[in-house]
């Protein structure tokens, strides 16, 4: 059953979401990319192995024809590079790049001070993350 209350939150959601890709817009034309780009950029942590590109997939929702059209932008830029997945040498990873790891990196800061989440205090960061965090599929 949808409530005014449920209603809120995403609409709320939505337009926190599009306002940070707003105001990420000049960063992101700097670096010849879209919302899309920094969204599959994100989510190759660089802390982590490569992503493979069913991982990638599921990470960004979204199908594999889709997926090789952003992945073929981040290479064309000299973000990531395509390499065989050492656990199943059938597959591909992406790997970043040392470039790839800088813009990552540069991007990920810019949004994080841009957010209009950024206005909240760390105790209410916390309580909203301890709420996301209830509805949020894990990392993975």
């Amino acid at each position: 059953m949808t409530t005014p209350e449920l209603t809120a939150v995403v609409a709320a959601t939505h337009d926190i979401w599009m306002r940070t890709n707003d105001l990420l817009g000049q960063s992101l034309a700097e670096h010849q990319m879209t919302p899309a780009t920094f969204q599959a950029l994100w989510v190759i942590d660089p802390e982590e192995k490569p992503p493979s590109m069913k991982a990638m997939a599921e990470r960004l929702y979204c199908n594999a024809p889709n997926l090789t059209f952003i992945s073929n932008q981040l290479v064309d830029r000299g973000l990531v590079e395509r390499a065989v997945d050492p656990d199943d040498r059938r597959s591909r990873v992406l790997v970043l790049t040392t470039k790839g790891r800088q813009v990552r990196e540069e991007l990920v800061r810019t949004a994080l001070e841009k957010t209009p989440l950024a206005v909240l205090s760390a105790v209410e960061l916390r309580q909203l993350s301890a709420l996301l965090g209830r509805v949020a599929r894990p990392a993975g």
